[in-house]
């Protein structure tokens, strides 16, 4: 069973980094895209950071491009967010994910809050 556990989110002032988490299990990294993404319930998911199917190529967002990136470690499952420059429009749950594609609707962990003040 795919597991996702996400870590690191917080508050943090305009202009602050920050660094997320998440440990997987259950499945081999490259057999899958697998990516973070923040989404608000009834919404759509936005500021997407995605690795693709066999870490082919990192896809982001425009509204994260050059602030955020993306990583795994592959000798401790974990994938990470580091997230620079943040911005009061960065606020959110953001979710761990796998899937196929960079759609990531497979599965996603349970969120981890970022709350960026001004």
């Amino acid at each position: 069973e795919i597991q996702l556990v996400e870590s690191g989110g917080g508050l943090v002032q305009a202009g602050g980094s920050l660094r997320l988490s998440c440990e997987t299990s259950g499945f081999t990294f490259a057999e899958y895209a697998i990516g973070w993404f923040r989404q608000a319930p009834g919404k759509d998911q936005e500021a997407k950071s995605c690795i693709t199917h066999r870490a082919e190529r990192t896809i982001y967002a425009d509204s994260v491009k050059g602030r955020f990136t993306i990583s795994y470690d592959n000798a401790n499952n974990t994938l990470s967010l580091q997230m620079n420059s943040l911005k009061p429009d960065d606020t959110g749950v953001y979710y761990c994910a796998v899937g196929f594609g960079c759609e990531l609707k497979l599965r996603r962990g349970q969120g981890t809050q970022v709350t960026v003040s001004s």
